[in-house]
């Protein structure tokens, strides 16, 4: 990259892009805003459960800021783990499920299957619950589901449409969880890895309603063909999840704790004050990684030839889940395959886009780009 005057000259570029990511993650760690959102003490017990790649650091700042009786289980990504004395973790695989899963999957039911009005349930739901969270429905065995689970990951599918079908083959996704305690107040409390923070798309909405229709037809637009079993089971009503006026869901509230954009802001303000001018595309860019490289690479180009969106130096950010349609083999994933399509742009652009298991929250993953003239 040729370099310009002013303070952007100053700071060398690689340097300050790992900043601005250790920033942005750092925006998006639950002990940083916890105790912002406690709920209220109950009459009865607490009860917390959760899931996802940042539900270990969830309930670590939970415990920390809660001051009264205190208990649960959470599952997360195998190696997220995180010290807590009242709140049990238990490590399960991510994307693909494992039986450790399972078995926490069932125990979590179990957990709030016997709370009644006075009891309190605090769900600490992050990204990746999805296949943390997994309890087949009956005759569908867990290996059914993890071929099925492969399928969506190489089809390209959008999220919103793999998170419907992984809804409807699950006894604990798409609002169950929260509908085995019908009578239980709860809470959830989010960290957001989804475009648009939808509640229902983050780890499959285990505790709010599912407003989706039936999978069978996303299983068709993407010519997946699932386990004859899965098959038979998406044409059965007991298929179907609970919807927005289910009675289940009086009483239970969600509160959206983290989220891509406060993270793209913290990363925003630390360009700023180095002297660039950030532009925030968005935090709910869809489509394959490919195809979102080149807009990136074309707006920088415009902003360093024209001065549009914005005169160089300017910091291009956005945040989202990008899909990749696998057609070969290979290694890595959604933000290698932008990172190489943008390089292969060869414009005088640095990119940073950190693969998902150096986040230590989940976070939508901000993508950070410098532009100089």
């Amino acid at each position: 990259m040729a370099r310009s005057s002013g303070a952007a000259n100053t700071v060398d570029s690689i340097d300050l892009l790992h900043r601005m990511f250790a920033a942005a993650v750092e925006a998006a760690q639950p002990e940083k805003v916890m105790a912002a959102w406690l709920p209220s003490r109950p009459k009865g017990r607490t009860v917390v459960i959760g899931a996802g790649k940042a539900s270990a650091a969830m309930a670590a700042a939970f415990e920390a800021a809660w001051d009264g009786p205190l208990e649960g289980l959470v599952v997360t990504r195998y190696g997220h783990a995180a010290p807590t004395t009242r709140i049990q973790v238990v490590e399960a695989a991510h994307p693909v499920p494992d039986a450790n899963g399972v078995a926490a999957s069932h125990r979590l039911l179990e957990l709030v299957a016997n709370l009644g009005p006075d009891d309190l349930i605090v769900a600490l739901v992050s990204g990746g619950g999805s296949a943390l969270l997994t309890l087949p429905p009956p005759n569908i065995s867990l290996e059914a589901v993890q071929g099925l689970t492969r399928m969506l990951l190489e089809s390209g599918a959008l999220i919103m449409a793999m998170n419907c079908v992984r809804k409807h083959v699950s006894r604990i996704l798409g609002g169950r969880l929260a509908a085995a305690a019908p009578h239980t107040p709860m809470v959830t409390l989010v960290v957001s890895d989804v475009p648009g923070d939808d509640a229902g798309a983050i780890a499959s909405g285990p505790t709010v309603p599912d407003p989706t229709p039936q999978a069978r037809a996303i299983l068709d637009g993407y010519a997946i063909r699932p386990d004859p079993a899965i098959a038979a089971w998406l044409e059965h009503a007991e298929a179907e999840t609970p919807k927005p006026d289910d009675p289940s869901f009086a009483g239970k509230k969600v509160r959206v704790i983290c989220s891509a954009m406060r993270s793209l802001r913290a990363a925003a303000d630390l360009a700023r004050r180095h002297g660039y001018t950030p532009l925030i595309l968005s935090d709910a860019i869809e489509g394959e990684s490919q195809e979102v490289a080149k807009v990136h690479a074309a707006l920088a180009r415009s902003a360093r030839r024209h001065g549009e969106p914005g005169a160089a130096p300017v910091a291009i950010l956005s945040g989202d889940e990008t899909t990749v349609t696998v057609r070969h083999r290979g290694r890595g994933g959604r933000n290698g395959e932008f990172a190489l399509a943008l390089a292969l742009a060869r414009w005088r652009v640095s990119p940073v886009c950190m693969p998902w298991r150096r986040i230590p929250t989940a976070s939508t993953v901000p993508r950070t780009m410098l532009v100089r003239s």
